[in-house]
């Protein structure tokens, strides 16, 4: 029987289904990239949170005119496989195969390199403005989650965003409900309303027709717009992002077309900076992954029927697994050391580390800057801290290793 992944060769093919196709769709997708990663490995968990809200990023908006840079780009496999390049995703991760991440030289969908976490913002804001020098109108939209809008560069893009009033849309995809667990109809329905061309309207015309009141009318509209934020506190969480002048949607479900798809059109609509709060389950559609999303985060090839990873041909111990012996070998006689990791504790092995002593384990998120020159001043007071990153993330601490440590 004729798959419908199998009539779906790019943006324009998905938007000649109806909404109530979306779901099969959905599920072919994740059945595609559940078979190929069991086979190459990949970022398996990541990228089942988020194959709906992908199909309405491209459903919706007209990528690649409008375009979609993804934060981290593990999450990118939806898109890929919507973009023109499903026949060829078995050879993901593969020699001369596609990439695990978005890349400009492997498609014209793919806007931005992506590698590290926390880029998205930045390089979102300077397309769009680079849109408006040029009189561009495309929408830009950045994608960013996995704990990456801790880190100070997505900070730093949000607050250069609000400061330029930019048209720029940020996604924020909450895998892990680390801001707010508010989700339902309601919400949704709410989110409609204010993101919606006649609430829109109606606020702009009030607000220059209380200004144009003498003596009252600032007052009167400074009034009004507190009350809303009130009222948007009490069921949003979204407050911080409205100080740095992003307007704030949701919590939205991020398995749920119709959430997504009527907030998304809606939202397409404005012209102001806009960030939507989506809540996705990471390892959405595969039960190993939604029961351990840690583990099937980054995996080897594994046996999909049972979801057991497949073990090293060698039966070595790597290189992680003497680190953290090694290390809760040393912790024990020595109550001076402490372990540093930038969100990235099983990876790094220091969870064993965590689970035996944790008053002396610090997990400060994506942020590495910080772990090293948080480990130096550990340090000048006598401790002895251990900071355990990948190689290639602590690149972005090479300023603070050479001037603080």
């Amino acid at each position: 029987m004729p798959k419908l992944l199998d009539t779906i060769n790019s943006p324009d093919d998905l938007k000649k289904l109806s909404i109530n196709q979306l779901p099969l769709l959905a599920s072919e997708i994740r059945r595609l990239i559940i078979d190929t990663v069991s086979k190459t490995g990949g970022h398996l968990a990541p990228s089942l949170g988020v194959v709906e809200l992908t199909i309405a990023i491209h459903y919706v908006f007209d990528t690649p005119y409008d375009q979609v840079i993804w934060d981290v780009g593990h999450q990118s496999y939806t898109h890929k496989i919507l973009t023109g390049r499903r026949d060829k995703f078995q050879t993901l991760r593969q020699y001369k195969g596609i990439s695990g991440f978005p890349r400009r030289e492997e498609s014209k969908f793919d806007h931005f390199n992506t590698g590290h976490s926390s880029t998205s913002i930045s390089a979102a804001l300077g397309i769009a403005e680079a849109k408006k020098i040029k009189r561009k109108n495309s929408k830009i939209i950045a994608v960013i989650g996995d704990g990456s809008l801790m880190s100070g560069m997505a900070l730093e893009g949000l607050n250069h965003t609000g400061d330029l009033n930019a048209d720029l849309i940020i996604i924020l995809n909450d895998n892990e409900m680390s801001i707010s667990p508010t989700v339902g109809a309601f919400s949704s329905y709410l989110s409609r309303i204010i993101t919606g061309y006649h609430y829109v309207k109606f606020r702009k015309e009030i607000k220059s027709f209380l200004k144009t009141i003498p003596g009252i009318g600032s007052s009167v509209y400074k009034f009004v717009r507190q009350a809303e934020e009130s009222l948007k506190g009490l069921i949003m969480p979204g407050v911080f992002f409205e100080e740095l002048g992003i307007r704030y949607i949701g919590p939205l479900q991020g398995h749920h077309f119709n959430h997504l798809i009527d907030n998304f059109r809606n939202i397409k609509n404005l012209s102001e900076p806009t960030l939507i709060h989506v809540l996705t389950t990471k390892g959405k559609g595969y039960e190993p992954a939604e029961k351990n999303p840690v583990l099937f985060h980054g995996t080897g090839p594994f046996n999909k029927e049972t979801g057991e990873v497949l073990k090293n041909k060698l039966n070595r111990p790597s290189y992680t697994e003497i680190f953290t012996k090694t290390l809760l070998k040393l912790a024990k006689s020595d109550e001076k050391i402490i372990a540093i990791t930038a969100g990235m504790s099983h990876g790094t092995g220091l969870f064993k580390f965590a689970a035996e002593f944790p008053h002396r384990f610090y997990d400060v998120g994506i942020a590495e800057q910080h772990a090293v020159t948080f480990a130096a001043g550990l340090a000048v007071e006598g401790l002895h801290p251990v900071v355990a990153i990948y190689s290639t993330f602590l690149q972005r601490a090479y300023d603070q290793i050479v001037h603080d440590v």
